[in-house]
């Protein structure tokens, strides 16, 4: 099957050196107080939109107008492996970037491409009060908000007003976020972190909804001139935001899972206990009524996330 990419990714050989130390991040300091923000792309290599935006911020010379502003490419190494006829093939080298944020992994024994970049830059992001993690998905679905499961997190979501749909979650079995690493997955620490699955990986869209909503992140962060927001803003107001509490994440136990159609994601699969899939013999079913599915998966290997499971929450 031919995959159609329709995003170029750009040349960030210009952003190696960085101004910090660590290669491929730099920091933009006002010199007034005020937080010290980062927008994140390529946490997976093989994911466009991220890179794009944050090319396109160093290209108009995005400056923080207080506090400090932070520009990066984490799994720098899978991205600069992409290629177009295999676009799958870049997502890490080793092991998901995505998934080694808790601190027994990162002080533990183990090794790889992807924990050594992650060890070289937590103490960076130990430094950064507000995160915007630029993801995309597997399938042609609509953009989420990934917000986690505390009530900072959903109230920081609704303050950047994008997208439509905001998920609230703990994350994944297989490990740890970075948008739930350390002080941003504390209830009384003021540090926060959003992550944005802004559609499918290579599809255009992509690439307007993640430039969208870091520049609505900025504008909430009240970091960025106004003039220059409202430039780069689309004239549409921002539609009610609808937010999903994800109640169990579904974890293939098995190599022959598989869901009874292609679902893409926000399905409602309407009556408790209506068939989702089976895992190997054992069937999957919602576990009660109007039950919402999130992000499944294309990648059923066992131990990874098939699909999460939420209820939508009253306004």
């Amino acid at each position: 099957m031919t995959i159609k990419v329709a995003l170029t990714p750009p040349d960030i050989s210009a952003y190696q050196t960085g101004n910090i130390g660590i290669d491929y991040y730099t920091t933009f300091d006002s010199g007034k107080p005020g937080p010290h923000v980062l927008v994140n792309a390529v946490t997976h290599g093989n994911e466009l939109c991220g890179a794009i935006v944050v090319d396109f911020l160093y290209r108009h010379d995005v400056r923080p107008t207080r506090g400090k502003l932070s520009l990066g490419f984490a799994n720098y190494m899978a991205f600069l492996r992409f290629n177009a006829a295999s676009p799958t093939a870049s997502r890490y080298v080793d092991e998901d970037f995505n998934r080694l944020w808790s601190v027994d992994v990162l002080d533990g024994p183990r090794d790889s491409v992807e924990l050594r970049r992650a060890r070289a830059i937590r103490p960076f992001i130990d430094t950064v009060d507000l995160l915007l993690d630029l993801h995309s998905m597997q399938q042609s679905s609509p953009p989420l908000m990934l917000c986690g499961p505390l009530e900072k997190g959903r109230i920081f979501a609704k303050g950047v007003g994008v997208p439509v749909h905001v998920v609230a979650d703990e994350g994944h079995a297989a490990g740890k976020r970075m948008r739930d690493y350390g002080a941003f997955g504390e209830p009384d620490s003021a540090k926060n972190a959003l992550l944005i699955e802004c559609g499918q990986h290579w599809e255009e869209e992509s690439a307007n909804v993640a430039l969208e909503t870091t520049i609505r992140f900025l504008k909430h962060a009240d970091v960025i001139e106004p003039d220059f927001a409202e430039k780069h803003l689309t004239a549409n107001t921002p539609l009610r935001q609808k937010f999903i509490e994800v109640t169990q994440a579904v974890t293939v136990r098995s190599s022959e899972f598989s869901f009874i159609e292609p679902f893409k994601g926000l399905e409602i699969i309407p009556k408790k206990g209506d068939l989702i899939g089976f895992d190997g013999d054992t069937q999957v079913s919602a576990p009660y009524d109007n039950c919402v599915l999130i992000m499944p998966s294309q990648r059923l290997i066992p131990g990874q996330t098939a699909v999460r499971l939420g209820r939508l929450l009253a306004d």
